[in-house]
């Protein structure tokens, strides 16, 4: 009876590692090509002519041998499923295995894109050329080796086929190639296409003197652009000293630094607008002097009156006169009349339309960064793999110097953890921004205190519950002080210019928050550290209280937003303020402070930290200056608005006067009817504004759902991965049970029994 051919996967071996021997490191490339090309060689050989199919293979003496040789079992970890060599060395040869990890693999790998794009562009393929076009093996050593002359034919063609594209193209292929920047600009030499005739004057010198005149000009103009982008980019503000804190303290400490850069953009785009037509207009056409101005004497820093009373610093000083050229004082409260064939420039206007129009596109840009960091901070699922993604994908390359690398090493390393009045009445006046900044101070300190006897489970939560005590204590500060300055302060000052008392108030709480900042930095960190280190002979730095620090920039950024309708200037100020926090806060915190403890997620708090800004902040200023504008009186002694019930009235009279202005002018009337007196579209841009918002965190909430879906496949693939392995590892062991048991019949000689003796 004839017995049932075996097949088997006949597959070729590779020779095991000696014991001992090291991989060689991903980051040096020749060496991963030199151990993976021979596989690779070996695979494709086999590829093409076999095609790795079945082969007939009839049993014979020795094959348990020649069996046991080929598929040899490897020792695995405790645990660990247990692969052949033929096994092993198909998943080996597996493209996922192989592409990425030899140079040659990659060449061809883009060979075959540019040959793609050069069908798309209807350019004649390299087939199609002459054979004396294409590149040639005679020339080479014929003792190389052949993988490395197969890869330099592959080279050949791409370099070739990369001349064929376009320089957008050529320029867009190599960037995304993952080579080295050597090999990268050998390419893009190799395959920048000659230029015709003038290409070849230039190499024998025939050049006339005006072309080689235009041609160093044009190089010499290309350079400089080159100089003054890469200069721009050193003059980024506070560039080198962001990298610096985020390399020695991480990201979480590195957020507070970012903030305050952004609030330092948010107050210029603040101020540009009003210093180009509210101040300078007003600076340009100055007012006459109601009366004597006081000299300055110094305390004016501290209290913000006297001299600077009578400066553009305060709303009381800006006129409501239309402005041509500057004129005498209006007598009782009546405008300078205009004169015929000049310019008018109403200043109650600008005054009223400046403020808005800067508030509008502070609120724009807010909703934006808002939006954009919540997406930024969300988009990615969850924080699992965060430390694989940052061992194995946050190094820089393109980092060369020593100082670089120490900042790198540095950064990694941390992620990996976790009227005018005497001077005696004026320092009378410092009296209740110094209790609220007092307030300010020490509440946080009890806080802590509480914290620590409550005992949270979550370090995080204990973080969200100390951000909003804080912000509770400040809003309800601020609450209180809106209604002392608009509620009672209206009425008792009702002679006398009330903004300019409102204005003068904001800007000593801005002082003293100054002031008590640097006391909080001297005391709490550099005092507290050398007490520790003398007294308590603790090695231990103070802790940089990130939320502490945010939560007293945004206090800050509201008082400037709360006083900019006062006091104009108020966000110059706000600037100069911040510009010395950030100098200041460095050095302290490079000298006296260490990372938290604490688990940041610096994304999601650089979120939280932008929408406080944006609801609790800005949304209580705005409200708290459209009730100043559309429900106060103004005085009827100082500023634009003295001689109007409100200050929204001045767009009122400018309507009425562009009716009576003739028809050319008629639609301004009917826009400021229909868009700014209805409250219809102020609710319809509401309303689009929190459906961008909407619409924003439902994208962001689809985005994190299909990643986790994404992340679901990924995994099932994996367990089919297994899952096919485990089946061919089964066949295989099944035919070599089978080929066992079938050579042990063809070995062992026939044995006759008792019976057949007995015949």
């Amino acid at each position: 009876m004839s017995q049932s051919p075996a097949f088997v996967l006949n597959v070729l071996e590779t020779p095991e590692d000696p014991e001992g021997s090291q991989e060689p490191s991903p980051y040096d490339e020749s060496e991963v090509h030199d151990s993976f090309h021979q596989l690779i060689q070996e695979q494709s050989r086999w590829v093409a002519e076999e095609g790795l199919e079945l082969q007939q293979r009839q049993p014979e003496t020795g094959a348990l041998g020649a069996s046991g040789s080929d598929h040899k079992t490897l020792p695995g970890p405790e645990g660990a499923p247990v692969y052949s060599m033929a096994t092993l060395r198909i998943l080996a040869s597996m493209p996922s295995r192989t592409i990425g990890r030899s140079r040659g693999a990659i060449i061809s790998q883009y060979y075959s894109r540019t040959v793609k794009l050069r069908r798309r562009a209807g350019r004649p393929q390299l087939r199609d050329m002459g054979r004396s076009a294409r590149p040639s093996l005679r020339l080479y050593d014929l003792e190389l080796d052949s993988a490395v002359l197969e890869e330099e034919e592959k080279r050949g063609l791409l370099v070739k086929e990369l001349q064929g594209l376009t320089a957008a193209q050529r320029d867009h292929m190599l960037r995304g190639m993952p080579l080295s920047l050597a090999e990268k600009r050998c390419l893009r030499e190799e395959s920048r296409p000659l230029r015709g005739k003038r290409r070849a004057e230039r190499r024998h010198g025939l050049l006339s003197c005006c072309d080689q005149l235009r041609d160093s000009c044009v190089l010499a103009s290309h350079n400089l652009g080159l100089a003054l982008l890469s200069g721009l980019q050193a003059l980024t503000p506070w560039r080198y000293a962001l990298k610096r804190i985020g390399g020695r303290f991480g990201s979480s400490v590195l957020s507070y630094f970012l903030f305050l850069k952004t609030l330092l953009a948010f107050n210029a785009l603040l101020l540009l607008p009003l210093l180009a037509f509210i101040v300078g207009v007003q600076a340009a056409f100055p007012p006459a002097p109601g009366g004597p101005v006081p000299a300055f004497t110094g305390l004016e820093l501290l209290t913000g009156g006297g001299h600077f009373t009578h400066s553009v610093m305060y709303y009381g000083y800006y006129s409501n006169a239309t402005l041509n050229q500057p004129c005498a004082s209006p007598l009782n409260g009546s405008e300078c009349p205009p004169e015929a064939g000049s310019l008018p420039y109403n200043m109650p206007l600008a005054y009223l339309f400046t403020l808005g129009a800067a508030f509008f596109i502070t609120c724009i840009t807010l909703v934006y960064s808002m939006s954009r960091s919540f997406g930024e901070s969300y988009r990615v699922g969850s924080a699992s793999g965060v430390h694989a993604i940052t061992v194995f994908c946050s190094w820089d390359y393109k980092v060369t110097q020593r100082w670089a690398t120490r900042l790198q090493h540095d950064n990694i390393r941390t992620q990996l953890k976790q009227s005018p009045v005497s001077a005696e009445r004026e320092a009378v006046l410092l009296l209740l921004p110094l209790v609220v900044c007092l307030l300010n101070l020490g509440a946080p300190y009890l806080f802590r205190i509480l914290a620590t006897l409550e005992r949270h489970d979550s370090p995080v939560l204990e973080v969200y519950v100390a951000i909003c005590r804080n912000l509770i204590l400040k809003m309800v500060t601020l609450g209180i002080l809106c209604y002392h300055w608009l509620g009672r302060r209206v009425g008792t000052l009702k002679d006398q210019c009330w903004e300019n008392f409102v204005g003068q108030e904001l800007y000593r709480l801005m002082v003293m928050d100054f002031i008590f900042t640097l006391l909080d930095t001297l005391l709490g960190e550099l005092v507290w550290r050398l007490f520790s280190e003398k007294r308590l002979k603790r090695k231990g730095k103070p802790e940089f209280d990130i939320a502490g620090n945010v939560l007293e920039l945004i206090y800050g950024q509201t008082l400037t937003w709360l006083g900019v309708l006062f006091s104009p200037l108020l966000p110059a100020m706000q600037i100069i303020k911040l510009l010395l926090l950030f100098y200041i806060k460095k050095a302290s915190l490079m000298a006296n402070c260490q990372a938290p403890r604490r688990p940041w997620k610096a994304s999601h708090m650089s979120t939280v930290f932008v929408s406080l800004l944006c609801f609790p902040s800005f949304l209580g200023a705005a409200v708290f200056l459209c009730y100043a504008i559309w429900q106060v009186k103004p005085s009827s002694i100082c500023g634009p608005f003295r001689t109007l019930d409100t200050m929204y009235e001045a767009g009122k009279v400018w309507v009425r006067r562009l009716e009576k202005a003739g028809p050319r002018v008629s639609w301004l009337p009917w826009v400021h009817r229909y868009l700014v007196e209805d409250t219809f579209p102020i609710y319809l841009v509401s309303a689009l504004l929190l459906a961008v918002i909407y619409l924003n965190i439902q994208v962001v909430k689809g985005q994190r759902k299909v990643i986790c879906l994404l992340k679901e496949q990924i995994s099932n693939e994996g367990e089919d991965k297994i899952f096919l392995i485990n089946k061919l590892q089964r066949v295989y062991e099944k035919k070599e049970r089978s080929r066992a048991g079938r050579t042990e019949e063809a070995v062992t000689p026939p044995l006759f029994t008792e019976d057949w003796d007995a015949q």
